[in-house]
């Protein structure tokens, strides 16, 4: 059996299902819409100018969030990167990145109740151009999934990919618009 990746349709229900908590964020997620309206796949990371992308929110026991410093960009960020042909729903992508780059399996967390099936948040920004992979300056759309660490765990790094990790409190999470989500909850 052939594993595919989301499709246009679970990725609109997805969005759909997070702009009815966040309708004022519609226009914001223009891309978004502009690439599923497409006929490329929109996880791909060959689809300009724009592709979808997936971030796991880590947050643990002492509501602090995991920020793993990307060697890439030397940024501190929320584990996550591109969707692959195994990931069939976009939290997959997720979770599958939070394993790659910090050593934590699906099996040691839980989604943020009431966000089993809905992002805490939908991020669009800018992504330089990549001479090196041939790739133009072109936009993630950054599907964020809320996760508790449900038993202490290591992390693990990934040392290919990333230089090292830090637990950030809700208040100094590396995105705003994260920053504000997770205030709401606090």
């Amino acid at each position: 059996m052939t594993s595919l990746p989301p499709s246009a349709e679970h990725i609109r229900a997805v969005t759909e299902a997070y702009l009815a908590r966040h309708p004022d964020e519609r226009g914001a997620l223009a891309t978004l819409f502009a690439a599923l309206a497409g006929a490329d796949d929109p996880t791909s990371r060959k689809t300009f100018p724009a592709h979808v992308t997936c971030s796991a929110i880590l947050i643990n026991g002492e509501q602090q969030v995991l920020h793993i410093l990307h060697k890439a960009s030397r940024k501190l960020l929320a584990p996550g990167g591109h969707n692959e042909p195994s990931d069939q729903r976009l939290r997959d992508a997720a979770l599958r990145e939070l394993h790659e780059e910090a050593g934590i399996p699906p099996s040691a967390v839980a989604p943020l109740a009431g966000h089993e099936d809905i992002p805490l948040d939908i991020d669009v920004h800018a992504i330089d151009a990549s001479p090196s992979r041939n790739e133009p300056a072109h936009q993630h759309v950054d599907f964020r999934w809320a996760f508790h660490l449900g038993a202490d765990h290591a992390v693990t790094l990934q040392e290919e990919e990333v230089d090292g990790y830090q637990w950030r409190p809700f208040a100094t999470t590396a995105s705003p618009t994260v920053r504000a989500k997770l205030a709401q909850l606090a």
